[in-house]
């Protein structure tokens, strides 16, 4: 069995750009690994308490909203992260929950890019990326020999983006699929998030990432994807694949342990 909080661990500790900060801040289900150019601990923590309070306060409204793993109805009453969600969901046909690690992510990161020009916020392997620079991201797929033996390089990308990842055999998330690594890459992190869940959730063998490939292509919410079978790995968009250099760890690794989601 894969410990996740070992590959978590793991990942973490490949995690750093020199020239920010790094800190992590914790709250029961939620583990986030923060980067930024000052220690903004304080007012990430706040940030971090408000939004999981007006997700446990709709969920207490609105016990299906945390259960199913159907599309969510519209609510325009909603606070702004349970529509991000919910909008997130209906767009890739899977439950709210799905998204809820990357609309953190989004929600938590937009907030300090009042306080520092690049923000990196990493929930459970799901990524928020605010940054001037072209970021290399190594990859962690479980037992697949890709793993941790391969990085991709992305652009720069000043307006944010979502790097998020789905797996069917690592961590304790809920999949319907088999894939040890489904990324998606998305200038909005909750869509990113659901669209990695759904991408999971179709593959069951090699040959199912084909199909998804040639579909990620005509939906305009992913700029590139990368999904992982065992042996085989398949991909589309704006990302390069390169070797992955013991002696020189990535900037920011993908995949990994995640919050349980419904999807």
């Amino acid at each position: 069995m894969h410990d996740p909080f070992a590959s978590r661990n793991h990942y973490r500790r490949l995690m750093g750009r020199k020239d920010l900060v790094s800190f992590r801040i914790t709250e029961k289900e939620s583990d986030l690994h923060i980067q930024a150019d000052t220690d903004l601990s304080l007012p990430a923590r706040k940030e971090l308490l408000r939004l999981r309070g007006e997700i446990r306060a709709y969920i207490g409204t609105h016990p299906g909203f945390f259960e199913t793993f159907d599309p969510w109805p519209e609510d325009p009453l909603a606070p702004p992260v349970i529509r991000s969600m919910i909008r997130a969901g209906r767009f890739a046909g899977v439950g709210p929950m799905a998204a809820v690690a990357g609309a953190i992510a989004e929600a938590l990161g937009r907030k300090l890019l009042r306080r520092s020009p690049e923000v990196l916020v990493e929930n459970g392997g799901d990524l928020f990326v605010c940054s001037g620079h072209p970021l290399t991201l190594g990859l962690y797929a479980g037992d697949s020999p890709f793993s941790g033996k391969i990085a991709f390089r992305i652009p720069a990308s000043e307006s944010g983006m979502g790097i998020c990842t789905s797996s069917g055999t690592l961590g304790h998330s809920f999949s319907f699929g088999r894939a040890d690594a489904a990324v998606v890459i998305g200038p909005d992190t909750a869509m990113a998030d659901a669209l990695a869940t759904a991408m999971g959730n179709g593959i069951h063998k090699a040959e199912d990432m084909d199909t998804l490939i040639e579909k990620a292509r005509n939906i305009p919410e992913i700029s590139a994807m990368i999904l992982v079978k065992g042996k085989r790995l398949a991909l589309c968009g704006d990302v390069e694949i390169l070797p992955l250099a013991p002696s020189k760890p990535p900037s920011t690794p993908a995949g990994g342990e995640r919050p349980t989601k419904r999807g």
